[in-house]
């Protein structure tokens, strides 16, 4: 018998580190090559780590939310053999560095004497006539609201019927009904911590790089899609066996083809290191899918090569895949401009934060019937309100509007997105 030490090996992608987010394996267990056995989160992609070796789980090294370095033992096996070639430093120690505890100090508390009883004297009550205001502190009356208690069904034992904090005390102890404020209501404390790791941590880490580095501009517009609805609809009753129904985002998506190459430098990765834009002639779109693990951003690659429907196939697997938690490290990586939809939620404007290296981001509000004047007259179109956010430090306004533009006039006149 002897024990294999395994390292947490090179993801690739220049990946230094990475996240447990979850073992799959406990101390104890009996695995066979190639069973998953830890679940670890990157800059990239959430990888799902393979045991190398059958074997017995010996030790762990990390709860979830302990960044591992590549290298660093993360596991040991007993197995069958001789087995690491070479002894690595042992969990304990690894487990020792990555979080040594603090001394607890415990205090010892003088226990307090318990206090002598207090009678009451009887007091006598006054219950306020009918229609006549209460008498009672700003406090009581404060408790009152917040307990659902109507005062005028409270009897006063202080001063002149005044209502006191021990009045209220009785009145719930008597059992009394909840009169017409409303339901009795209690004050809560309790407090709630939860960590912030793994995804959620890298979002976090993800938004403060981009809103701390980039100098946002947004711009809005609202759009009238009355003509695309009638389009979408007719497509959609007309649509051949296996073609998806068609949402905006498709027709979204292929406006942007045209306007992202009628405006390059929209369409763009900028390294504020080296100080390089690169234009991208590709148009590779970044669809911001919320899933119960949070958010990520699925990539449709070379839109500027498919026909509606591709899109929006497309567009639909790699978002599921995104919530099935199946997208690999190439679907959730290379956009150079992104999509986000805040879809049924709606709202009249958002400011999106732009999805770094990038330059620009398109958010898109739900559709709504609206009164709007027409030649003169009000008449109901369906609008659409849109929000875009740009890095103000390689794109000026003018490019911006410019852009949003002429996606509203490609969707105000649809024939146009495939002319």
């Amino acid at each position: 018998m002897g024990i294999f030490a395994f390292k947490l090996p090179d993801i690739g992608e220049g990946v230094v580190e990475g996240e447990v987010v979850e073992w799959m394996v406990s101390v104890g267990d009996t695995v066979k090559e190639d069973d998953p056995i830890l679940s670890v989160m990157t800059d990239k992609a959430t990888v799902e780590i393979p045991s190398p070796t059958d074997g017995v789980v010996k030790s762990l090294v990390g709860e979830p939310g302990t960044i591992l370095a590549v290298g660093q033992v993360c596991i040991e096996f007993e197995t069958d053999g001789e087995g690491s070639p070479a002894e690595p430093e042992s969990v304990a120690e690894v487990v020792e560095e990555v979080a040594e505890p603090e001394p607890v100090v415990e205090e010892k508390v003088e226990a307090a004497p318990t206090p002598e009883p207090v009678v009451a004297k009887a007091t006598p009550v006054v219950v306020a006539a009918s229609g006549a205001r209460p008498l009672a502190s700003p406090a009581v009356r404060q408790r009152a609201r917040e307990s659902g208690i109507d005062l005028t069904s409270v009897g006063g034992s202080g001063p002149a019927g005044r209502i006191t904090h021990a009045d209220l005390d009785s009145w719930k102890d008597a059992g009394s009904p909840v009169a017409a404020a409303g339901p009795s209501r209690t004050a809560k404390t309790g407090v709630t911590e939860v960590p912030v790791i793994g995804l959620r941590r890298k979002i976090a880490e993800s938004m403060t790089a981009s809103y701390s580095t980039i100098p946002h501009f947004s711009y809005f517009e609202e759009v009238d899609i009355t003509d695309l609805e009638t389009l979408r609809v007719h497509l959609n009753s007309n649509r051949a066996e296996g073609q998806p129904k068609l949402t905006y985002l498709p027709f979204i998506m292929q406006g942007l083809v045209k306007a992202l190459g009628e405006n390059p430098v929209c369409n763009a990765l900028y390294d504020d290191e080296k100080g390089v834009v690169s234009r991208h002639d590709a148009i590779h779109l970044g669809i911001a899918t919320q899933t119960d693990r949070g958010l990520y951003v699925p990539v449709v690659k070379h839109v500027e090569a498919q026909d509606i429907w591709t899109s929006a196939s497309e567009m639909q697997r790699v978002s599921q895949a995104a919530r099935d938690g199946t997208a690999g490290l190439d679907e959730l990586t290379g956009s150079t401009f992104t999509i986000t939809s805040l879809g049924r939620m709606g709202g009249l404007g958002a400011t999106p934060i732009i999805n770094k290296p990038e330059v620009g981001i398109l958010g898109v509000h739900n559709a709504v019937d609206s009164p709007v004047v027409r030649n003169g007259q009000i008449v109901i179109r369906k609008m659409m309100r849109l929000s875009s956010s740009w890095d103000h430090r390689v794109v000026d306004g003018w490019d911006g509007a410019v852009l949003v533009q002429r996606l509203k006039t490609l969707l105000e006149n649809p024939a146009t997105i495939f002319m």
